[in-house]
């Protein structure tokens, strides 16, 4: 390990003999100055860890000093040493980034925790969040071999994310990876669960959980009153961990009341989920009684552009015309900003329906273009990206505007998406759908263990095309190839962001109520 270096800043630096000696016996390296001049000099000959630099000296006094240091090396930490407890003084040096500020008379002590606290925190917290998943790890192992409801599926989903984002900033790339093998071998048994479980969901009198097609009626009517506006903001394509890390920033503005998880239907697209969420509906529905606005996969056109119908026909079908309320899609940065600028106007309406695409044109950037490919080139990066992105979005002007006016905020997604790795072969005639994680067609030939399959697509309350369709749903991290050209489409899709499938990640998403602060 390499020593570390101290430079010690003080007009009476022999009265500190004792000090520097206790650090020296304790393998810290200590550089003695007697002025503030000295030690501006010391720092741009020799590099340090960490600067004690007392307050009052003749010359140059601490601030004046400690102004000069930050000017030098912004980054480096410096600890105020003084005699004062003046208001100003500490806010002052404060207000300099200081480290961490000690009144006199110091003992080696309290020295010796302040180095523990600037220069070996990062190092004590990665070891102990370390030892704490080393724990945790042997119980999500045995909670992977007894999980058997979709309550549980969704506490584990939530602890392995916990443990995700908990880790991702210590320096253990071999606990990284034992995390990721935990998260995939999660994947292939929630692949199983689902296989078994989901058509039964829909069967009556089956405990199942709440689902896109459920959303509005179960969970968000109940909390729309004429007493308070509602905003609803549908993100796209936000997984559970994008949420935990936006969560920080709306908890500046929002108080949260509820957080729940919930599951996207199958496929895990926006053609299907986010309808089904508008319509209250599932496909198979939705093409039955309103043909006019249902498209399928092989329909020319888009294919969610009657979502504000949809929502129209369900709030009239819950007796809820009573209501005031708006829909709003956001599909670029300049609707973003016009409605962020007019969101005063929006204070009358009972419900305010937003949504905000971003993250899936992301995801597709992510497929289409090398500089996003390099800036989202795992999980932890993606995160970081959307949470960029988040902190300098209309959407966030919106958020900070509701609570300015009182809104009620609910947050929530269609989908979630998958980080794909594995290429599963696959075969269909031209009429098959496009999609990499869910096919739908006549006479598919793909690898059995690979995919859930729905050979009669009523079972999963999906449209049929023609009379011969099935759907098959990519399990865990796999994406669908065709044999021609079969190596330039895998390197192409291969680590790109695809949604459509079975996974956590695609299935288990987020809904969240707030109140203004």
């Amino acid at each position: 390990m390499n020593t570390i270096q101290i430079l010690w800043v003080d007009d009476e630096i022999d009265l500190l003999k004792p000090h520097i000696l206790f650090l020296e016996q304790r393998n810290y390296k200590v550089t003695t100055c007697m002025s503030g001049t000295e030690a501006i000099d010391a720092i741009d000959e020799k590099s340090f860890d960490i600067v004690f630099l007392d307050e009052n000296m003749p010359g140059l006094t601490g601030l004046e000093t400690l102004n000069e240091i930050k000017e030098k090396q912004d980054n480096l930490p410096v600890v105020m040493i003084t005699k004062s407890e003046e208001e100003y003084i500490m806010e002052e040096a404060i207000g300099n980034k200081i480290a961490d500020y000690l009144i006199k008379p110091v003992n080696p002590n309290q020295i010796l925790l302040s180095l523990k606290k600037n220069l070996d925190h990062s190092r004590l917290v990665s070891e102990k969040m370390t030892s704490n998943y080393q724990q945790e790890f042997r119980k999500i192992a045995m909670d992977l071999s007894m999980v058997n409801s979709y309550e549980e599926w969704v506490n584990l989903y939530q602890k392995l994310i916990y443990w995700e984002i908990q880790l991702e900033d210590i320096e253990d790339a071999g606990m990284f990876e034992i995390l990721e093998s935990q998260k995939n071998e999660a994947n292939i048994q929630f692949g199983k669960f689902i296989e078994k479980n989901y058509a039964s969901w829909f069967k009556p009198n089956t405990e199942s959980p709440i689902m896109s097609h459920m959303l509005f009626k179960e969970k968000i009517t109940p909390e729309i009153s004429k007493e308070q506006p509602t905003v609803l903001i549908v993100i796209d394509n936000l997984r559970y961990d994008q949420w935990k890390v936006f969560e920080p920033v709306i908890n500046n503005y929002y108080k949260k009341t509820k957080e729940e998880a919930f599951f996207s239907i199958l496929p895990t697209a926006t053609q299907y989920a986010r309808n089904a969420i508008f319509s209250g509906l599932m496909p198979s529905e939705m093409e039955k009684l309103f043909p006019e606005y249902w498209k399928n996969d092989t329909d020319d056109g888009g294919k969610n552009m009657h979502e504000a119908e949809f929502l129209d026909a369900q709030i009239k079908r819950l007796g809820l015309t009573h209501l005031n309320y708006d829909y709003h899609k956001i599909t670029n940065l300049k609707n973003g900003k016009k409605l962020a600028d007019n969101f005063k106007s929006l204070k009358n309406n009972d419900l305010t329906v937003i949504v905000y695409n971003f993250v899936d044109m992301l995801s597709h950037a992510k497929t289409e273009m090398e500089v996003v490919k390099e800036l989202a080139s795992n999980d932890k990066a993606y995160r970081s990206l959307t949470l960029s992105w988040f902190k300098n979005s209309p959407l966030l002007e919106m958020i900070q505007q509701a609570q300015y006016l009182g809104f009620k905020l609910i947050l929530t997604t269609d989908h979630g998406t998958i980080n794909v790795k594995n290429p599963s072969k696959v075969i269909g005639d031209r009429d098959t759908s496009l999609n990499l994680r869910y096919k739908t067609g006549r006479s598919l030939t793909y690898e059995d263990k690979d995919v859930l399959v729905f050979k009669n697509p009523k079972e999963a309350h999906l449209p049929s095309i023609n009379m011969s369709s099935s759907y098959i749903f990519a399990k865990s991290d796999l994406f669908f190839a065709y044999p021609n050209n079969y190596n330039h489409y895998v390197s192409y899709f291969r680590n790109t962001y695809q949604h459509g499938g079975v996974s956590l990640e695609e299935m288990i998403i987020p809904f969240v109520v707030f109140n203004p602060k």
